[in-house]
């Protein structure tokens, strides 16, 4: 399912939601555990689980992007900037056993990036929950490949539309 695109009163959002049937602590650790977060998102790493402290960003260059988190609520909130803008994670327990996860970027700019951007959080929300269902063998390289470039083809018209 596609993120609703809104405008807002600076810039846009784009919200996610995904429900599964997973306890929030499991979801919450494949957010935040440095080895499952390795798996869904390699270049990210929790350096100060704390509000403050630092997620980095493996530039894949020899750098690192550093992204302040700027609210926590363990277990059920995490927030932190991302370039200019701030990703935001909130879980909610959905049933007995299950969970929602809603996942919202505050986008102050749209630029030529933001698509990919926005597609790319599709695909590793989509690869979660793959990962969490014991489908890792689906989530490969060449698989996450094609599942983003449908995904970037059609944030790329939704992101045409809004600038008309």
């Amino acid at each position: 399912m596609l993120a609703v695109i809104q405008k807002a009163e600076v810039g846009y959002t784009a919200r996610f939601e995904r429900y599964w049937k997973h306890s929030t602590e499991e979801v919450w650790s494949w957010l935040t555990d440095n080895d499952k977060l390795a798996v869904w998102f390699s270049e990210l790493r929790v350096d100060e689980l704390r509000q403050g402290g630092l997620i980095k960003f493996d530039m894949q260059d020899g750098t690192f992007e550093e992204m302040i988190i700027t609210e926590l609520q363990p277990g059920s909130v995490l927030e932190y900037t991302w370039d200019k803008d701030r990703v935001r994670f909130e879980l909610y327990k959905d049933d007995a056993d299950g969970s929602k996860l809603v996942f919202i970027e505050k986008i102050t700019e749209v630029t030529g990036h933001t698509p990919r951007d926005i597609a790319g959080w599709d695909v590793c929300l989509d690869a979660i929950g793959m990962l969490m269902d014991g489908e890792g063998d689906a989530v490969t390289p060449d698989s996450r490949k094609g599942m983003w470039e449908s995904k970037y083809e059609q944030y790329v018209r939704i992101f045409a539309e809004l600038a008309n």
